[in-house]
C-alpha cells in the first residue's frame, strides 16, 4: 500500500488476514545485512593500509655459477678405434678414472717399433751434427794457426825492414862522405893540373891525383849502387808484407766460408733432430692418449658413441658427464622496463619445479615452499629473448635449497623491492607506473622536514 490518498484505509484492513503482510513484518535480518556490509567496508579500508611488498616476477632455469661445474662433453684427443668401454650410463667416476680404451687406426703409426726407430734417426742426426761441430773446431784451430804464421812472418819482415833501414842510413852517411871525398879529389886534381901546367909538379904527381880522383868517383858510384840495392830490397820486403797480409785474408775468408758451410749443415741437422724429437714426443703422447680419462668427478649421463670397433674422430664428443657437486644458481630473465630497479644483493624468493609452493606475491614471508636467494650478477647485454639475464645465488642466512635440484630445471622468481601500502600498489597498477616509481616513506620524510608556514 502506497498510502497516496488523504483518506487512509489502514485502520479498516486487518493485516493479519493477509500472508504478504505477515511475511513483511517478520523480516528482521535486514539490519544484520547492513551490519555485515559496514563491517566488510571497514575491513576493506583497513586492508588498504596493510603492507605490500613490491616485486618483479620472472622465470628461468637452474644453472651453475662456475663454468667447470656445468655438464661437459668428454672428447677424444686423437682419432682411433674403440677397443673397450670401462663405464656405462649412470656410473659415477672420479677425476682421472678411465672411460674407454682406443687403438691406433692410422697407417703411418702402425709400426710397432716407431718410437725406437724415430729415436735412432734422431741419434744419427745428432752424431752427424757433432761431427760437423768437430770439423768446425778444426777449422777454427787452422784459422788460429795461419794467423799466428802471418804474425810471425810479418814480425820477421818488420825486423828485416828495420835492418835495411839501418843499412840505408849508414850508406847514406857513407854516400855523403864519398861525395865529399870525390869533390876533394876533383879539386886536388884541378889544382895539380894547374901546377903541372906551370911546371911546379911532375907528371907522376898529376897521374897520382887522377888515380885518386877515379878511385873517389868509383867509391861514390859503388855506394850509390849499394844504396839503390838496399832501397829495392826494402821495396821487395814491403811487397812481401802486403802479399803475406793478402794471402792471410784469402785463407781466412776461405776458412770462414767453410765454417759457415759447416754451421749451416750442423744447424740443418739439429733442426731435423728437433723435428724427430717433436715427432717422437707426439707419437709418445698419442700412444698415451689412447686411454680416455674423466676430467672431473661426476656422473656419466649419456654415451654418444656405441659399440666396440667404432671409429672415433679427433676432438669428437664420446660421452657427457655432469658434476656431482656444484655451486647452484638460477638464471632469471627480466624485462628491460624493470632493469633499473634490479641491483646486486637484492633479495629474491624462488620456486622450483617439482617442489609445491603457495605463493603470496605481496607477502613473501607468508608464502610456503619458496626459497631465499639474492642477486649475484647482472648481464650488461640483452639476451636473444629480448630480456636481461640475472644470476641468483643461495642466501646462506636462510633455508637451504633442496639438494635434489638438477641443472636445467625450471624456476620462478620474485624479486623483492620496497614495502608499500596496498592502496598505493593498487593506485600504481591502475596508473601503469613501474614498481618503486614513488616512495611513500621518502615523501613522508620530505613533508615532515618542510617548514611550517605561519598563518596571518
Amino acid at each position: 500500500m502506497l498510502n497516496i490518498s488523504l483518506e487512509s484505509v489502514s485502520p479498516y484492513i486487518k493485516k493479519s488476514d493477509f500472508r504478504s503482510f505477515n511475511k513483511l513484518q517478520k523480516r528482521k535480518h535486514s539490519k544484520f545485512l547492513l551490519r555485515a556490509l559496514i563491517t566488510l567496508f571497514v575491513l576493506f579500508i583497513i586492508f588498504m593500509f596493510l603492507p605490500w611488498t613490491q616485486n618483479i616476477r620472472s622465470s628461468g632455469t637452474v644453472t651453475t655459477l662456475n663454468p667447470y661445474d656445468k655438464p661437459q662433453n668428454i672428447q677424444a684427443l686423437i682419432g682411433g678405434r674403440i677397443e673397450n668401454w670401462r663405464v656405462k650410463e649412470g656410473d659415477v667416476v672420479k677425476a682421472g678414472d678411465t672411460i674407454l680404451f682406443l687403438t691406433e687406426a692410422k697407417e703411418e703409426y702402425l709400426d710397432p717399433d716407431i718410437l725406437n726407430n724415430t729415436k735412432v734417426q734422431q741419434d744419427a742426426k745428432l752424431k752427424s751434427a757433432d761431427a760437423y761441430l768437430s770439423k768446425r773446431s778444426f777449422l777454427s784451430d787452422q784459422l788460429i794457426a795461419i794467423k799466428d804464421l802471418r804474425d810471425t812472418k810479418l814480425e820477421q819482415l818488420n825486423i828485416k825492414t828495420q835492418q835495411i833501414n839501418l843499412e840505408i842510413e849508414a850508406e847514406k852517411q857513407a854516400l855523403e862522405a864519398a861525395k865529399t871525398y870525390a869533390e876533394n879529389a876533383t879539386n886536388q886534381l884541378d889544382r895539380m893540373q894547374n901546377m903541372y901546367e906551370k911546371g911546379i909538379k911532375s907528371l907522376t904527381d898529376l897521374e897520382t891525383k887522377r888515380l885518386s880522383n877515379r878511385e873517389a868517383n868509383a867509391k861514390l858510384v859503388s855506394i850509390e849502387n849499394k844504396l839503390l840495392k838496399l832501397n829495392r830490397e826494402k821495396d821487395n820486403i814491403n811487397q812481401e808484407i802486403e802479399f803475406t797480409r793478402t794471402d792471410y785474408e784469402q785463407k781466412r775468408a776461405k776458412i770462414d766460408s767453410e765454417i759457415q758451410t759447416v754451421d749451416s749443415y750442423r744447424f740443418s741437422l739439429l733442426g731435423e733432430s728437433n723435428k724427430l724429437q717433436s715427432k717422437y714426443n707426439q707419437i709418445e703422447r698419442r700412444q698415451s692418449s689412447f686411454v680416455v680419462t674423466s676430467p672431473i668427478t661426476g656422473r656419466i649421463t649419456k654415451v654418444l658413441k656405441n659399440g666396440i670397433g667404432e671409429y672415433v674422430k679427433p676432438q669428437e664428443n664420446i660421452a657427457t658427464i655432469v658434476p656431482e657437486e656444484f655451486q647452484r644458481a638460477v638464471e632469471l630473465f627480466i624485462v628491460p622496463n624493470d632493469m633499473p630497479l634490479v641491483q646486486i644483493g637484492k633479495n629474491v624468493r624462488l620456486q622450483f619445479d617439482g617442489w609445491p609452493a603457495i605463493v603470496f606475491s605481496g607477502w613473501p614471508n607468508t608464502s610456503f615452499g619458496t626459497y631465499a636467494g639474492k642477486v649475484y650478477a647482472i648481464d650488461n647485454d640483452i639476451s636473444e629473448n629480448g630480456k636481461y639475464r640475472i644470476l641468483v645465488i643461495e642466501n646462506d642466512e636462510e633455508k637451504e635449497w633442496p639438494n635434489l635440484i638438477r641443472i636445467g630445471s625450471g624456476a620462478r622468481g620474485l624479486l623483492l623491492l620496497n614495502d608499500v601500502k596496498i592502496y598505493y600498489e593498487i593506485w600504481r597498477q591502475l596508473n601503469g607506473f613501474p614498481p618503486d616509481f614513488y616512495d611513500p616513506e621518502k615523501r613522508k620524510k620530505v613533508k615532515s622536514k618542510a617548514p611550517l608556514k605561519k598563518v596571518k
